[in-house]
């Protein structure tokens, strides 16, 4: 692993955050960029990035590590970015992130949340930092296949291509075992390449990462489902199996009207549309436009925010998205200190291309029309009240407070339950926890050499999450399989002493 600072050495430009504000990326216009799918941000200059970098200042204990779930070095490659050493940045940044070019553009970054120049100044600019030293790397030439050295003889079968499962793949393939991938759809990338617009992740960028992991070795079978195209024992070849399938079933919102042509799940319009956009079609699945219509995105979340993207794009007549929850606050509140992850309220690229938002309603019926399509949302205002003898918040409605607003699209976007059970996990029989993921211990399963990371194990969360799940799981794996590991472990550790 690179040299990491020590102690008593501090950053290269120890005023550099006393000299310069934060800047990132500005975007193109919205009335601009709506007209396609492409990527948002316009080009930024090495050299301002490299003045971002030398914000990163001589905190001491920089919690910035204890925020990022991969415990990426920040401070480290912050310092090789402010010295120009992109090789270094570049070598220490792979050391705890395998795909820094996704994380770099779709993390929240939780790391900035826990900045401690972002305790009374806007934090450092991580993410940016992060996707530039990635694409510089890749500028250079300095990111290139590594196949191993030797191969073990053991062999891998990963069902699911998303972040948890290339993780995974590329961790035990760096160990010398044979790694198969199993993808369902007809490309590899899971969520990465089907669930996120092209606007916020350009699908050229998961296929360079993909077509390297080949020459690394990697095989990829896409269009084959476990449990319906092939059977769970066709599996038996493989020493371990590690379901990677992700959370997909989604929430419902089971209230009068949900039979109605015009409401749809969120993931379902987005997944078409990505589909339409790469050029591979939805193959005859019906179409889910936006066009020329009234559009409720129902869901506060980023897949809502996707949501809102895409539909001004189709060009919706208006977009609104309601939330259960009350209005997020503009900065942070006495119960929810620095380095908490913030609960401000927070405004996408795609809400500033036109969206309408509102907060503290319950959607009480879709209504239709006599033709059977979706024409209006029945609402109510709600106030959340904190019962005294459980502590817990809940909702009442508000008397007087119902209302219609025009509806002819309805995207659901109330985040997912758990893993598809029919088919590949009833066929196998692990067991499940509570909440219907995977039960595991160490990332193991019931069945000893099934292995699970991701979303199908934890439950829907963040890209940044699944690639750390994906690379522990792997070392769980390589342990299990040769009785120690040479692979990386998460080290949250703040400094070298």
């Amino acid at each position: 692993m690179p040299q990491l600072l020590t102690q008593n050495q501090i950053m290269g430009k120890s005023t550099g955050f006393l000299e310069f504000n934060r800047e990132t990326p500005h975007y193109r216009a919205p009335e601009e960029r709506v007209k396609d799918y492409n990527a948002i941000e316009v080009n930024f200059s090495e050299e301002k990035t490299v003045q971002q970098a030398s914000r990163c200042m001589d905190c001491g204990i920089p919690f910035c590590h204890n925020g990022c779930p991969l415990g990426n070095v920040i401070p480290e490659f912050n310092d090789a970015v402010y010295q120009e050493d992109w090789e270094l940045a570049i070598e220490i940044l792979q050391e705890t992130n395998n795909f820094p070019e996704f994380t770099g553009r779709i993390c929240p970054a939780p790391c900035e949340a826990s900045c401690v120049l972002g305790i009374n100044q806007p934090p450092v600019a991580i993410e940016h930092i992060e996707k530039s030293i990635a694409e510089k790397a890749w500028e250079m030439g300095l990111i290139l296949p590594q196949p191993p050295k030797k191969r073990t003889g053991k062999k891998i079968a990963i069902v699911g291509s998303g972040p948890a499962g290339l993780a995974a793949a590329a961790q035990l393939n760096y160990a010398g075992h044979y790694v198969t991938i199993f993808e369902k759809e007809r490309y590899a990338g899971g969520l990465l390449r089907y669930g996120i617009p092209d606007f916020k992740l350009e699908k050229w960028v998961v296929e360079r990462r993909i077509d390297l992991m080949k020459r690394e070795g990697i095989l990829f079978k896409t269009g084959v489902e476990v449990g319906a195209d092939i059977s769970v024992e066709a599996l038996d070849e493989y020493d371990v199996l590690v379901l990677c399938g992700g959370s997909t079933i989604p929430r419902d919102l089971p209230i009068p009207g949900r039979e109605l042509t015009g409401v749809h799940y969120a993931m379902d319009f987005l997944t078409r549309q990505n589909k339409k956009v790469s050029g591979e079609g939805i193959e005859g699945l019906s179409d889910i436009r936006a066009e020329g219509k009234d559009v409720v995105v129902i869901g506060g979340g980023d897949t809502g925010s996707d949501c809102v993207g895409t539909s001004n794009r189709h060009g919706a007549k208006s977009v609104t998205q309601i939330e259960l929850l009350g209005k997020p606050p503009q900065d942070r509140s006495v119960d929810n200190p620095w380095p908490e992850w913030p609960m401000t309220l927070r405004t996408s690229s795609s809400h500033q291309e036109g969206c309408e938002r509102k907060w503290s309603l319950l959607t009480k019926a879709f209504l239709g029309d006599a033709y059977g399509k979706l024409r209006a949302l029945q609402l109510v205002e709600i106030e959340w009240k904190k019962d005294p003898e459980t502590g817990k918040h809940k909702f009442v409605e508000l008397p007087g407070s119902e209302k219609e607003i025009p509806c002819e699209l309805a995207l659901l976007a109330v985040g997912f339950l758990h893993p598809k059970r029919k088919g590949m996990l009833d066929k196998l029989g692990v067991e499940l926890d509570a909440r219907g993921n995977i039960k595991t211990e160490n990332y193991q399963s019931s069945i000893p050499h099934v292995f699970s990371a991701g979303d199908m194990r934890r439950g829907q969360s963040l890209v940044v999450w699944a690639i750390s799940e994906g690379r522990e799981c792997a070392r769980a794996v390589d342990e299990y399989l040769m009785g120690s590991s040479t692979l990386a472990q998460k080290d949250h550790s703040m400094v070298e002493v």
